[in-house]
């Protein structure tokens, strides 16, 4: 079983719910994709980095991975170390949904491995309009990243990749929901 077929067993068995939900975008779905089941489960987990990996690590230039607290927090490290043991340095940083407040009050964890102009790429657990994943795209660009793209655990097809290249962003998807549940 390849390493993409085993975590595509994992999502099936452990993120994905067939039940009545609301989603993030405000709208109602019969079906859900808890990624974090997947991401924080210590084989899915290191998949999830791994093939986030594979995914980006031919685009020239980047240099950090990153999102939205708390569903690209686990995507995020997992991706930086499965590119540190292939040799590639890659950080992870973190996009607070508010900034910290006290302290400093930053947005951004993990700011002192990315100066001003650092290359990055957004990654999530799941991306239905793209609302979520273009807000953490204009948050690191006002903290000064040059965002690439994004990557996304499962695309649900729902609008999200034809937003995201709207904006002049590219989207890669691990799992698209036709690909996972037809």
């Amino acid at each position: 079983m390849t390493e993409r077929e085993q975590l595509k067993r994992i999502i099936l068995e452990l993120s994905y719910e067939k039940r009545l939900v609301k989603l993030a975008s405000g709208r109602e779905s019969d079906f859900y994709f808890d990624g974090k089941q997947t991401t924080l489960h210590a084989e899915g987990g290191y998949l999830t980095g791994r093939l986030f990996h594979e995914a980006i690590r031919d685009v020239e230039g980047v240099e950090a991975v990153g999102g939205i607290t708390l569903g690209a927090d686990p995507i995020a490290t997992a991706t930086s170390i499965a590119a540190h043991l292939a040799g590639q340095r890659m950080h992870a940083f973190i996009i607070r949904k508010e900034p910290k407040g006290h302290g400093t009050g930053q947005w951004l964890e993990g700011r002192k491995n990315l100066p001003p102009g650092t290359r990055v790429v957004i990654v999530e657990d799941v991306v239905t309009t793209g609302g979520s994943s273009m807000k953490a795209v204009r948050r690191a660009e006002e903290e000064g990243l040059k965002v690439l793209g994004i990557v996304t655990l499962v695309d649900r097809e729902e609008g999200g990749r034809e937003n995201i290249e709207a904006e002049g962003y590219w989207l890669k998807a691990i799992f698209t929901k036709s690909e996972l549940v037809g």
